[in-house]
């Protein structure tokens, strides 16, 4: 779906690379989860892909076409981006509002706007706060509205940038139970970027950065197995891992897994 040849970026041209040359493809229906420590280089990834960062050396291809200045809007119509704060995103003076804000942008029929709002919130169990106000709603109802306006879009690769950081831990299991049924019934292709391994367990893959490079990637127990890995990445190996090699056969199992076993 995305594919990343020889990408390098530097901030500054004085400091170190923040993408030293890296190729990566993202095929498209996996859950590919991107994780590694505060300036790893994994949000900067993001706003290459995203446009948000334009200056960069390397080519992208997205579904085999090669992203230039004359096709980038359109191409890049095939993604939308959840960011970590969803108060940030909000426009519209409620929730139907806020949806249905880039559908606007879009230029689209009145009815088919309705239509995908309606959609969409109901995909994320939001329809029923349709009229609310977005800032009086909890965090990870936020969070589900943002999601909610991202796939309005109609996207053929929804990305979330440390979608999870600022919620508490009902908030988090909530957003993440629901890109799990996105995941499983619409087949999106989801691309995850966190710090957190406690949140990739349902990832197809596993990209670990470290320094503006891939250090390694994997299966979820793949890269969960290989604590040195992580211990250089500076990324904690999970509690849940850490139980199963100490009490069971290490064999790897989700946390839900894990507590049944026990």
């Amino acid at each position: 779906m995305i594919s990343l040849k020889d990408i390098a970026f530097k901030y500054r041209a004085e400091e170190a690379y923040a993408l030293d040359h890296i190729s990566i493809p993202f095929n498209a229906g996996e859950w590919t989860s991107i994780i590694g420590h505060n300036g790893s280089g994994k949000s900067t990834l993001v706003k290459i892909i995203m446009g948000i960062v334009e200056e960069y050396e390397g080519e992208i291809y997205v579904d085999g076409e090669l992203l230039t200045d004359e096709n980038k809007q359109s191409l890049r119509r095939k993604f939308a981006i959840v960011f970590q704060n969803p108060d940030n995103q909000f426009v519209g003076a409620t929730v139907e509002d806020d949806v249905a804000f880039g559908l606007e942008n879009l230029g689209l029929e009145r009815s088919e706007m309705i239509k995908r709002t309606e959609y969409a919130l109901d995909l994320v169990n939001m329809l029923e706060f349709r009229s609310h106000e977005p800032h009086r709603l909890s965090g990870g109802q936020k969070q589900r509205v943002a999601i909610a306006g991202a796939l309005a879009m109609q996207p053929e690769v929804l990305i979330l940038d440390e979608a999870t950081s600022m919620l508490d831990p009902a908030g988090r299991t909530e957003v993440l139970s629901i890109l799990c049924r996105l995941h499983e019934q619409l087949d999106t292709t989801i691309l995850y970027i966190t710090h957190d391994l406690t949140e990739i367990e349902r990832s197809d893959r596993v990209i670990v950065m470290n320094g503006g490079n891939i250090v390694g990637e994997g299966s979820v127990e793949e890269v969960y197995r290989d604590k040195e890995l992580l211990e250089k990445s500076n990324l904690k190996v999970p509690y849940t891992a850490e139980i199963s090699d100490a009490l069971l056969d290490g064999s790897y199992m989700t946390h839900d897994e894990l507590v049944m076993r026990l």
